[in-house]
């Protein structure tokens, strides 16, 4: 006996498909960064796992029009104001994402330990802990700075462009640590 799947059911089993092959596509970006921002629209997704296992799923988001490929030579590929959003899937405490972006920074080459000191407040109050399914959304003007989100509700206004540069760069500097995700978030490559 032959049986015929349903229209409904089928079109139901592809959208969940759809969902699962992009889950940081789904992140809905602030209204306070629209208003600045204007539309944007997504550049690249990826996830990050360490050791096996996912902390997040990140999404880029840039102005249409933007090309997020960085010029030939280029550390910091965007110039124009653009979203990073993080949907976490585990429990990480502010003081550990603090540190770790930090270390990070540290590690891209910032060495002037009064600039990271006097840095480490700012990011304090940008980073809140998270829980699965919190979103951490990071808005960067280029030259101004950043202001950050923590499940919609604002965290921090920092109006510092290096720190700025510095933070956005553990993900888009052409030295970081998962140039995978790098890639994936530039719309350079495929997940």
């Amino acid at each position: 006996m032959i049986r015929r799947r349903s229209p409904g059911l089928c079109a139901l089993a592809l959208a969940g498909a759809l969902v699962l092959v992009q889950p940081a596509a789904a992140v809905t970006l602030p209204r306070p960064v629209l208003a600045t921002a204007g539309a944007l629209q997504m550049a690249g997704s990826g996830e990050m796992r360490w050791f096996g296992l996912k902390l997040y799923d990140a999404a880029l988001w840039v102005q249409p029009g933007v090309d997020a490929t960085p010029p030939a030579g280029a550390v910091q590929p965007l110039q124009k104001p653009y979203a990073l959003a993080l949907r976490y899937t585990r429990s990480i405490s502010g003081e550990a994402l603090v540190t770790a972006s930090l270390d990070e920074i540290r590690r891209l080459g910032e060495a002037d330990e009064g600039r990271l000191a006097r840095w480490k407040p700012l990011l304090e109050k940008a980073l809140p802990s998270v829980a699965p399914g919190d979103t951490l959304v990071g808005f960067h003007e280029p030259g101004r700075g950043a202001s950050f989100w923590h499940q919609g509700q604002l965290t921090a206004r920092i109006d510092d462009p290096q720190l700025a540069g510095a933070f956005f760069g553990i993900w888009l500097d052409a030295r970081t640590r998962e140039p995978q995700l790098r890639a994936r978030l530039l719309g350079l490559a495929r997940p």
